[in-house]
């Protein structure tokens, strides 16, 4: 089974792959990105808005597989921008604001899907 939206960067083939038939997999997977990604985000938000390049760099880093693994290839190609130019010391601040909140926005969209998706899930159970 498939969950496709590509105007969302959103694709759980994988998560499903791995998940082998396992609901309580998928439950707990999307119940620990429900409760890692906003911490991430909230982490980076905080980080540029202070110009502590090597934390953003770093709490990016931390997001980018969580991306991946959630079939978010967009959003993660685009954090690992990020991530690189706030390792390069945030030499151009606007354009990682930029790209930032284009993954925040995409992000934040996918966690109500993934919400809802969890809610389903769970009253399988």
């Amino acid at each position: 089974m498939s969950d496709i939206s590509p105007e969302q960067d959103f694709d759980l083939s994988f998560l499903y792959e791995i998940a082998d038939g396992s609901d309580e997999f998928i439950v707990e997977s999307i119940g620990m990105f429900l409760e890692q990604t906003p911490q991430l985000l909230g982490a980076i938000t905080a980080a540029l808005e202070s110009g502590d390049w090597t934390e953003a760099g770093k709490a990016s880093h931390k997001l980018k597989p969580n991306l991946g693994f959630f079939g978010m290839p967009i959003s993660q190609a685009t954090i690992q921008e990020v991530e690189l130019a706030c390792k390069a010391g945030g030499q151009n601040p606007a354009e990682i604001f930029a790209k930032f909140n284009q993954v925040k926005a995409t992000v934040n969209a996918n966690l109500i899907t993934l919400q809802q998706i969890k809610a389903e899930k769970e009253a399988s159970l």
